[in-house]
């Protein structure tokens, strides 16, 4: 037992948490060099890793630092100490703001620790702070050096090596035996692992002058992840190519392709495309994992007058629902979350996808594959053979599937589908665009939905304050062009200030400010002025009269409910429907 520990052991002693016979046992412990005392102490009911931080604070010169809640730390955070330093010393980085990083210490009184730190800093204008921190917690930090860099170093060293040392026997083999043995396998495995594991929807594997780049896109924003060495890129994507099934021996054309693999104990699909650039071939990776459980309304942000409206719609035996927006909307995420709202052990549910991305208890799905005719247009002929009650089209994106799902609609068919159009007043338009009669669209449109994604403010460290005048002109304007019985089922009313929401960043939004995101929605209802007006003359501001008419809260309305909420923030919804 060292001197500190000492002071510690003698702490314990007079808070009196341990009996006399305990005491001695761990004295006795400590002294046949079983363990350290922490250890003892964190194994021990009595004592909480909170009281252990406590104690040791007030026994050295060092402020406490728990991190029990803060996520993983960042690959770039963990670069400031050496693994190597990190263990020997036992000095753990904890977070970084401008030049100041703040450093976890087990032992305070270990001034080679401290020295050893000052080394580490000297030549960058890093200014390290001090922190005590318990040994559970520098147990969980250590463990986080072995992430996505120091495996794709690894990989990259035994490439280097196996080159090196067989270069004559790799040469010789054939391309598909090479890129399965190669630790090239290894690199492509430990980017689609980290992707899975940091919740990225895209993969982005970029051919760069020099290098080349590897980016994640989380909630919608992209990260860049890793640097490769620039001579291992055809070998990344040969390997990708092989995983998918696409030509080794053609670079020159952009190609598509699929493939599942295990990932983290789970079946994940990723949908690749290549694109060919100037200095190789991009690939990008849409990350596709089907066990995700799926939302509820609630939880996508459909809710409100909006939820009712659709819900009441879902009820009827035939007809169209169609969502719209751009890609990356979240369109078909709101069509799962309709499909498994449903009583699908009474009804034939039949899905046409491409890609599957969720799977349905009780739902036929199916895929289609363009490369063999099997497209949206010729499963949909194939679906009407199958009595269906209620149909999913991923897609209507061109004539022919448009007037499929329209006659199909009209034929005792529920019809779910997406549509790519700014909102939901666009859908009308578009569907007569696409050829659809415009006499028929009344009798098979339901009801159309707009919506887009927005982040999420992190709700660990969101904080409220008064709106600026010209934000707050611009919620006023919105909540005055709302209807009374809106404004009164929201809880919104015109005012000169109001209070919104924003958040610095923490730990747990890895200083992003957001964590997850969410949607904002407009519904338009096929009533029976709309219908005139589609009769008559269907142009986009007689449709949106009527929206305005009927009530529907439009996108930037439903973002400024949910911005006065403190779920989103005000910049981020007028950033999304910037018109």
């Amino acid at each position: 037992m060292n001197s500190y520990e000492q002071k510690i052991f003698n702490a314990i002693k007079e808070k009196h948490i341990f009996s006399d016979n305990e005491l001695d046992q761990m004295e006795s412990r400590l002294k046949s060099v079983e363990g350290s005392l922490e250890l003892m102490l964190s194994e021990n009911p009595k004592i909480s890793s909170k009281d252990i931080l406590s104690l040791k604070a007030e026994m050295g010169d060092l402020p406490p630092y728990d991190i029990k809640s803060m996520s993983d730390i960042s690959a770039d955070l963990l670069s400031e100490i050496p693994e190597e330093a990190a263990r020997q010393y036992k000095i753990v980085p904890l977070e970084k703001k401008g030049n100041k990083l703040k450093v976890g210490m087990v032992e305070p009184e270990n001034y080679n620790a401290r020295d050893a730190m000052r080394f580490i800093s000297m030549g960058s204008d890093v200014v390290p702070e001090l922190y005590v921190i318990t040994w559970e917690t520098f147990q969980k930090i250590l463990g986080q050096y072995k992430t996505l860099r120091g495996q794709i170093k690894e990989a990259l060293e035994e490439l280097e090596e196996e080159l090196k040392e067989e270069k004559k026997v790799v040469l010789e083999r054939a391309p598909e035996m090479m890129m399965r043995e190669a630790p090239v396998t290894k690199v492509v495995a430990v980017i689609l692992k980290h992707a899975v594991e940091g919740k990225a929807s895209d993969i982005h594997i970029e051919a760069m002058v020099a290098r080349t780049r590897v980016r994640f896109r989380v909630y919608g924003k992209l990260y860049t992840s890793l640097f490769l060495p620039s001579n291992i890129h055809a070998s990344v994507v040969s390997r990708i190519k092989i995983l998918s099934s696409l030509r080794l021996d053609e670079s020159r054309i952009p190609q598509d392709g699929r493939f599942s693999a295990e990932v983290s104990g789970r079946v994940i699909d990723f949908r690749v495309s290549t694109f060919p650039t100037r200095v190789g071939e991009k690939v990008v990776l849409r990350v596709l994992d089907p066990s995700v459980a799926i939302q509820d309304f609630k939880e996508l942000g459909l809710v409100g007058s909006g939820l009712e409206k659709f819900k009441k719609a879902m009820e009827n035996p035939f007809g169209m629902i169609l969502i719209s927006g751009p890609t990356g909307s979240g369109k078909s995420t709101t069509l799962y979350a309709a499909l498994s709202s449903m009583e699908r052990e009474v009804l034939n549910v039949v899905s046409l996808e491409d890609p599957i991305e969720y799977r349905i208890e009780g739902v036929n799905q199916s895929q289609t594959q363009q490369e063999i005719g099997y497209t949206f247009a010729s499963g949909l002929r194939h679906i009407l053979r199958q009595d269906p009650d209620i149909i999913m089209v991923g897609e209507i994106r061109d004539s022919e599937t448009a007037d499929l799902a329209t006659h199909a609609s009209l034929t005792g068919h529920l019809v779910f589908s997406s549509i790519h159009t700014n909102d939901a007043i666009g859908v009308i338009p578009r569907l007569v665009d696409l050829g659809v009669a415009s006499f028929l669209v009344p009798s098979a449109v339901i009801m159309a939905i707009g919506q887009r994604l927005v982040r999420r403010l992190c709700s660990y460290c969101k904080v409220s304050g008064e709106a600026p005048q010209v934000f707050a002109d611009i919620i006023k304007k919105e909540i005055l062009s709302m209807g009374e019985d809106a404004r009164s089922d929201y809880g919104v009313k015109p005012r000169d200030n109001y209070e919104i929401f924003s958040s610095p960043g923490c730990d747990k939004c890895s200083r992003k400010g957001t964590l997850g995101r969410i949607a904002i929605f407009e519904v338009l209802v096929m009533t029976k002025e709309l219908k005139n007006i589609i009769y008559g003359k269907p142009t986009q501001s007689n449709i949106k009269e009527e929206a305005t008419r009927q009530g529907m809260i439009t996108m930037r309305q439903d973002g400024i409910i949910k911005a006065l909420q403190g779920i989103i923030s005000i910049e981020e919804v007028l950033r999304v429907t910037e018109e």
